[in-house]
């Protein structure tokens, strides 16, 4: 019987012995492996954190000890030893596991997490508000190196230091958030990780007590007692001190008696520690250990050689983006790319092979991200910025208050907008359209195709002021590229069906199944006029117009939050000119998206090809 087999709560971890521990882990990495290989997912940060969550609940008594997994993509391990291990395998699936914790899955979870540097701050007022009621329960989160630089995360560990409130903040140290880190934080940590005088110190000490005829082994013991003291005093964590908050380490993250000890001894300050633990992103498995990122966010892959099961599939909108942002880098001096922590994600990482000296990675850090951006413009560069939609809500207020006060040129790439696959509610990318599309001056775009967004972000330079360009994660079309730029009026939508009937008015990549949805037998004698809506800031009016002044039907179709995106634009429109026409609204729902694959929610919302055919038949009237 294999020891994961005996595990079905944290409880049943405290009788295990090291060697004990260490056969679990080999057994729970194998199966991470197993489970990542099938339903793809974030393989090499979660073999980091293996030994580090076992340990963690061995010592401490979840759930009446709350822990905070900042991020969350690292808690697989937490999920298996909390009651959920039958259940792994549904991970990331429709109906299964979340892929991050989640409050509503198992007590285990104290907080959902899916966006960076968020932990510090919740971990700290819980810990407030246990002390009010005089709790005794231990407050622990683990946050990564990455995150550290998020400015959430800064802002409350200057908080902590005013507050001091009894806590225990484990810093996860893998040198990586999805993509090596950057900045100043991450050089102090490395120092510290490194801890060249402590450990310059400790070897000329072993080798010195060892030498010692009869009393050196019984002296080198005991120096080992006081072995924490003197790599403290060595390796001063200066940073987190003078925030007021006592720094422990550097530990080693993947060996149990040094973890379990400085567990045990943290649990007795009564003030915020901070215990600094080395790990190493993929441990346990050779092509994750050799190749991180790639395995960070991963595809089904062949666990032999770790290669991914990539089909024949057309290239993706990210890697569109990324190539085209290198042409105009190539072309235009002026040009500068920029990214927060994402350039594999956002395809940037094509300019930063080629030209690091045009290419900015900030780190976890949107906000900075946005007004480092307008610094840029401010000083005559043209900067293009490639971000993840659900992050990018991170930077609303810099758009508003750095970007759009001044009309200052800055294009914005928006990946992963629209329903996002696997990752469930904290990643969907529904709220761009909603959040921006009040922001007087910002224009707010959307391509058919791989090719139109190429020509977009080109198009998007001459247009010199706040650009947003949406589009999805998946594959393209797989339409040709273009190989000469042609240009693409701002705010003109294209008519690519004409018709005397209804107006389908389609966004982004719905355009292609909307147009396939109007050569549908059912729809023929309805006569559908098909644009690609291209804006939905500014809107083309003239389209909307003519077709509400002809007494036509208006249908909308987005990828996107329903209130606040194109069918709001439209409505309001009409509404502003006492214009009234059957209307009909496509988009998603005011609702918390589901978990499921992206064709899966497309499906589930009606807004793949057969929902949106569906839709119209009933909204024509024309069901046989």
């Amino acid at each position: 019987m294999n020891t994961l087999d005996r595990i079905d709560s944290p409880a049943d971890l405290k009788g295990l012995t090291i060697p004990e521990l260490q056969q679990l882990a080999k057994e729970i990495r194998k199966l991470l492996v197993e489970v990542v290989s099938r339903n793809g997912g974030h393989l090499s940060s979660n073999l980091g954190v293996v030994d580090l969550t076992l340990a963690l609940h061995k010592v401490f008594d979840a759930p009446r000890d709350k822990f905070l997994w900042d991020i969350g993509h690292q808690a697989y391990t937490h999920k298996i030893v909390t009651g959920r291990r039958d259940r792994i395998f549904t991970i990331r699936k429709q109906g299964g596991l979340m892929g991050y914790p989640d409050i509503f899955e198992s007590e285990y979870d104290a907080l959902n997490v899916g966006h960076a540097s968020t932990s510090l701050g919740v971990a700290c007022a819980m810990a407030v508000a246990r002390d009010r009621r005089q709790g005794k329960e231990h407050i622990v989160t683990v946050i990564g190196d990455g995150a550290l630089t998020g400015g959430m995360a800064l802002e409350a560990l200057n908080h902590i230091g005013q507050l001091k409130p009894r806590m225990i903040i484990v810093l996860n140290d893998n040198k990586m958030s999805i993509s090596p880190n950057v900045g100043g934080i991450s050089l102090h940590l490395n120092y510290l990780a490194a801890g060249r005088p402590y450990i310059r110190l400790k070897e000329v000490v072993q080798s010195v007590l060892k030498a010692i005829p009869g009393v050196g082994p019984t002296m080198f013991q005991t120096a080992k007692k006081v072995e924490t003291l003197i790599r403290t005093m060595m390796v001063p964590g200066s940073l987190f001190e003078e925030l007021g908050i006592k720094y422990i380490g550097p530990v080693n993250g993947h060996d149990y008696a040094e973890l379990l000890r400085e567990f045990e001894a943290v649990k007795k300050y009564d003030f915020p520690v901070l215990l600094h633990v080395a790990t190493r992103k993929g441990e346990g498995y050779e092509p994750a250990e050799d190749d991180p990122s790639s395995f960070h966010s991963s595809a089904p892959f062949n666990i032999a050689d770790g290669k991914f099961l990539e089909h024949d599939q057309p290239v993706s909108y990210s890697q569109v983006f990324g190539r085209t942002v290198l042409r105009l880098v190539e072309e235009d001096p002026a040009v500068m790319a920029l990214t927060a922590a994402m350039p594999e994600g956002t395809g940037l990482i094509a300019v930063q092979e080629k030209h690091p000296d045009r290419f900015y990675d900030v780190g976890i850090a949107e906000q900075h991200m946005f007004g480092f951006a307008a610094g840029l413009a401010l000083a005559g560069e043209k900067p293009v910025i490639g971000v993840y939609s659900t992050f990018l809500q991170r930077a609303v207020d810099q758009v508003i208050h750095d970007l759009a006060l001044m009309e200052l040129p800055v294009v914005v790439g928006v990946d992963r907008a629209g329903l996002v696959g696997g990752d469930g509610p904290t990643h969907q990318g529904v709220y761009d359209l909603a959040l921006l599309r009040a922001v007087p001056g910002v224009v707010l775009a959307a391509p058919r195709d791989e090719n139109e967004l190429a020509h977009m972000v080109h198009a998007a330079i001459g247009w010199k002021r706040p650009v947003f360009i949406r589009y999805p994660r998946e594959a393209g079309q797989g339409v040709p590229m273009d190989p000469e730029w042609h240009d693409i009026p701002l705010g003109r939508s294209e008519e690519l069906r004409p018709g005397t009937g209804p107006l389908l008015l389609a966004l982004g990549t719905l355009v292609p199944d909307a147009l396939k949805v109007a050569g549908a037998p059912e729809l023929f004698g309805a006569d559908l006029n098909v644009v690609n809506a291209r804006f939905v800031s500014p809107l083309d009016c003239e389209v909307v117009l003519a077709a509400a002044r002809a007494g036509r039907p208006i249908v909308t179709v987005e990828d996107a939050a329903r209130i606040g995106g194109l069918g709001s634009a439209v409505d309001e429109l009409l509404a502003d000119l006492h214009l009234s026409v059957p209307r009909l609204s496509l988009g998603v729902p005011a609702e918390n998206v589901i978990l499921a694959s992206r064709k899966e929610l497309l499906a589930h919302y009606r807004l793949d090809a057969a929902g949106i055919k569906a839709r119209l038949l009933e909204f024509l009237d024309l069901r046989g």
